[in-house]
């Protein structure tokens, strides 16, 4: 993705408890991978009373991490972005230890309707254990000593997928809506491009300009990002658009060009990202399908 650079040498230093804001600390866990990149960031919000966002994998070494940094001080909210098991399972250790509530837009959840004899190919990464305490909508907030937190509706990688503004500041924890070090994973049936599209268009509304993401370092600039991130996403539309015309019917025969220059072992994820991409063309009628939209199915330009 063309647009501004970000800090390839992010240094997570798991366990440790990283100031990133005034008032505001990352702690990563140890969990580095292809889809994680150095490890998920927990964030742990004020200074006497605390908010804990994204307390992330069901890892002991994170969770004891989390409460040596939470350093006996009171923990008023758990606060979740989102029900992948590299962010939300440790809610359940965090609450029995501390007391606190836990805070979420609701149980992970499809975008949509699985099709009839539909396989779910992203269904092991959905934490389906997580029911929040306290639902959270679009302007719900919560509050501790010092700080205040407004959720802003982000669905999009997932149906669930919120962010966090912290009021009075420049910064949003963005979860795995916005990342610097890579675009979000968008997967159907679990996330939807047309969701994600209408998230970025609500950010580049708000206000604040610093991206705290689940993985990896701030996102400076968020709205120049924000849009090199909508850029990104018309231009892999584009490339779609461009295979159909060529005469390629099938997902996979898109991936093998569009992603010519990817892992192969990453065409299986590309393949997904293709569909959610294909399911926004035909919801707006520009593409066509020789059935419900899958990696299978046959697709062709609308006349």
């Amino acid at each position: 993705m063309s647009g501004p650079k970000f800090d390839r040498q992010f240094d997570p230093r798991h366990g440790e408890a990283v100031e990133v804001a005034p008032g505001v600390r990352r702690v990563t866990a140890a969990n580095p991978g292809p889809f994680t990149w150095k490890g998920t960031n927990s964030y742990i919000v004020g200074e006497t009373e605390l908010a804990v966002i994204d307390p992330g994998p069901d890892d002991p070494a994170h969770v004891e991490a989390l409460v040596r940094a939470i350093g006996g001080r009171p923990v008023a909210a758990i606060l979740v972005t989102h029900t992948h098991r590299d962010h939300s399972p440790a809610a359940a250790r965090l609450k029995a230890l501390t007391g606190a509530p836990t805070y979420g837009e609701g149980p992970h959840r499809p975008a949509r309707p699985l099709a009839a004899g539909e396989a779910h190919p992203m269904d092991a990464s959905g934490d389906k254990d997580f029911v929040p305490d306290v639902v959270l909508g679009a302007g719900g907030t919560v509050a501790g000593a010092g700080w205040m937190l407004e959720a802003v509706p982000t669905p999009g990688h997932t149906a669930n997928h919120l962010a966090f503004a912290l009021f009075g500041t420049p910064q949003l924890f963005s979860g795995d809506h916005v990342m610097a070090w890579s675009t979000s994973i968008v997967a159907p049936p679990d996330g939807a491009m047309a969701d994600y599209m209408a998230s970025l268009d609500r950010l580049s509304a708000r206000a604040e300009t610093v991206y705290l993401p689940g993985h990896g370092g701030a996102v400076v600039e968020a709205h120049e990002f924000v849009d090199a991130l909508r850029r990104h996403r018309r231009g892999r539309e584009r490339a779609i658009l461009d295979r159909l015309a060529a005469g390629d019917e099938t997902i996979p025969d898109m991936v093998a060009v569009i992603y010519a220059d990817v892992d192969r072992a990453l065409h299986g994820a590309a393949a997904l990202s293709v569909l959610a991409q294909i399911e926004d063309l035909v919801g707006r009628g520009v593409v066509a399908s020789d059935g419900v939209p899958s990696v299978l199915a046959r697709y062709r330009l609308v006349d």
